[in-house]
């Protein structure tokens, strides 16, 4: 049986841009070029056309060919897999922090997307922001975050 592989974020579908189906690309987190693979909507693509800046891509797809069509995918996930968008040091899936243990607190239920940053949720309800005043330290291999408990308020 074939390993699955992982999809990350690439950006998402933002505002229709002419009337042939291309579109910017909102929020970009991965280069996307021309022949690349993605999946949109649950539904495998083939980037046709990518232009304009790295800050603001505009991009088209196979079997997107009007901007009505463009325009009501506008807020889905852009996904590629892992493989072709590598991952710098400091970073992870968030499906990677999910069971990693906080000492005293318990393992890391789930990640939540928060207003200003991604938040951790605990198996006890607590919730630690993601950032770097919060978390000092995640050690997947090791399957721990280590915590600023004084910033957290945790400790007396």
């Amino acid at each position: 049986m074939p390993e699955e592989v992982r999809l990350v974020t690439a950006g998402r579908v933002g505002r229709a841009h002419g009337l042939d189906g291309s579109f910017h690309v909102a929020d970009p987190q991965h280069p996307l070029q021309a022949g690349g693979k993605l999946t949109v909507a649950g539904v495998a693509r083939e980037v046709t056309r990518a232009s304009g800046t790295p800050q603001r891509p505009v991009v088209r797809l196979s079997g997107i060919d009007d901007r009505q069509t463009a325009a009501g995918l506008r807020g889905e996930l852009l996904l590629v897999p892992e493989h072709s968008a590598p991952l710098e040091m400091e970073e992870w899936l968030a499906e990677d922090l999910v069971g990693l243990r906080v000492e005293g607190l318990g393992a890391v239920a789930r990640v939540m997307a928060g207003p200003s940053c991604d938040v951790l949720e605990i198996e006890d309800g607590t919730l630690i922001p993601l950032i770097s005043d919060a978390v000092s330290a995640v050690d997947v291999q090791a399957g721990t975050v280590e915590i600023n408990r004084a910033f957290l308020g945790l400790e007396p």
